[in-house]
């Protein structure tokens, strides 16, 4: 284990990031890396528990307390390979991932003093890269072809891991680069997206083969793709959006947030690279420059559309959150430990918001009107929320609040439908894929895996997801080779 007593001893040091006021002026990565002896001594104040909660809040199931100890002790190639063993992108969750395993730590149940976890993967994820990622080939080749259908981070896990396997892999990306919401949707300030492509180049160079801009169902039918391999595995994400369908809803200047974050993430990365594949989309001119910004939405999505606003030189932005806003400290009674904690969490974006006084965020707040002139949106009628669902208007707490550009980040529903109908797969209550075993659409040789199953939800899953349902089509691919072999001996 780590030092013992070492988590009375040692001071909690996590994440350092750069200040608001000043990183709202490039497009950089804002995280700064504590130096390699403080991550180290993060790692000595893990407990190793006898029952590591840490591992059941990780839904990759990560070896935590192993490569903390590992990083105490300086054995970082050891704790290189634990931390792989489980997780195919820590570079990728060390960034993104909200840490649920923090949340789940023993030293959570005094509010606060989880081990850094993320820190410490991210660092470990540090030292990988920079050792140069490992090619790792098949030790042999099943003769089995596989599709795996969208690259976001479940696509990228199931490719890596069926090509590890032996199979021959070809990964379908309709955009113009891989990575789905994680290059599009995700500003280069939470992940630059030469991160993307470092992984990248790893997965084709051990083998699997990426074909981008191709758009499954259009550019190549279901039928060509089921003659042409043995499996398929469904990774699309979940891309439908909730829209808000309340009058004026028409107005020029109301989109989705994703709209604006794949333009701007486009904008970025032909005027700071790495400079995507292929033909890149037209701009379409959605811009916070020089406008008042609404966002509605107070999730993650939400928090990206303020900071990429107030970068592009917002004159003003107002988050709109139509729950309540949640108590500072873990609610033992709704979330005890080592539940995710339905607590305030401040955002980046709010710090940044904060430190160019440019904005507020405001809860429990109804959006019931859009109001316009020539076209174009320049208001929104909003009331004050109840508390409860369906968080319907309150009488007489209407109030207006002016706007020029309006951004919906409100979640999204479910899967392009379109694919999924073309392949016959069931659909749950909610539109996602079926499962009618685990990762197992209804359609014989098609799997599913990440939001395109679950609904939308954390990178980290995604991955896992990705892992698990990769080695339920090798499953598959081995038992459908047995039963071959089975008939011909039959006959």
């Amino acid at each position: 284990m780590g030092e013992v007593g070492g988590f009375l001893k040692i001071e909690k040091h996590t994440f350092q990031y750069s200040d608001p006021a000043q990183r709202v002026g490039h497009v950089k990565e804002f995280i700064e890396r504590n130096p390699t002896e403080v991550v180290s001594q993060q790692g000595a104040r893990c407990m190793e528990c006898g029952v590591p909660f840490c591992h059941n809040g990780c839904p990759l199931g990560n070896l935590i307390p192993d490569w903390n100890d590992l990083v105490y002790r300086n054995r970082w190639d050891d704790a290189v390979r634990q931390l792989h063993s489980t997780n195919n992108f820590p570079e990728f969750t060390g960034r993104l991932c909200p840490a649920p395993c923090e949340a789940s730590c023993v030293m959570e149940i005094n509010e606060g003093e989880a081990i850094t976890i993320k820190q410490i993967e991210l660092a470990i994820s540090d030292h990988a890269v920079n050792a140069e990622l490992p090619i790792e080939a098949p030790e042999h080749e099943t003769g089995h072809s596989v599709a795996v259908v969208g690259a976001g981070p479940a696509g990228l896990a199931a490719a890596q891991q069926l090509r590890r396997m032996g199979h021959a892999v070809v990964l379908f990306e309709r955009d113009e680069a891989p990575g789905g919401l994680m290059r599009f949707g995700v500003p280069d300030f939470k992940i630059e997206k030469q991160v993307i492509e470092t992984r990248v180049a790893q997965i084709t160079g051990e083998g699997v083969e990426l074909r981008c801009g191709v758009d499954v169902g259009v550019d190549i039918t279901v039928e060509e793709l089921r003659d042409e391999f043995d499996a398929v595995i469904l990774t699309t994400g979940s891309r439908v959006p909730r829209d808000l369908p309340v009058p004026g809803r028409e107005l020029e200047g109301v989109h989705y947030a994703m709209d604006f974050l794949y333009e701007r993430n486009r904008r970025v990365a032909r005027e700071f690279g790495p400079a995507p594949q292929g033909t890149t989309p037209a701009d379409t001119g959605i811009t916070a420059a020089g406008k008042k910004v609404v966002v509605i939405g107070g999730g993650d999505t939400g928090a990206d559309c303020v900071a990429n606003s107030l970068r592009e030189g917002a004159v003003s932005v107002v988050q709109l959150e139509l729950l309540p806003e949640p108590p500072a400290n873990r609610p033992d009674d709704r979330t005890p430990w080592p539940l995710w904690p339905a607590k305030y969490r401040k955002s980046y974006a709010k710090e940044e918001l904060d430190a160019l006084d440019l904005g507020e965020q405001d809860f429990s707040v109804v959006t019931t009107a859009f109001k316009g002139e020539g076209g174009k949106v320049t208001k929104l009628k909003v009331s004050k929320a109840g508390d409860a669902p369906p968080f319907a208007p309150v009488e007489g707490s209407e109030f207006e609040i002016e706007a020029d550009l309006v951004l919906l980040a409100m979640g999204f529903l479910h899967p392009e439908q379109e694919l999924l109908d073309d392949l016959g797969v069931e659909k749950d209550a909610r539109g996602n894929v079926k499962s009618v075993a685990p990762y197992t659409s209804s359609v014989d040789g098609v799997f599913a895996a990440g939001d395109c199953r679950r609904g939308q939800s954390l990178i980290v899953w995604a991955i896992s997801e990705g892992r698990r349902a990769a080695k339920m089509a090798d499953k598959y691919l081995g038992t459908r080779e047995k039963d071959i072999a089975d008939a011909l001996t039959a006959h």
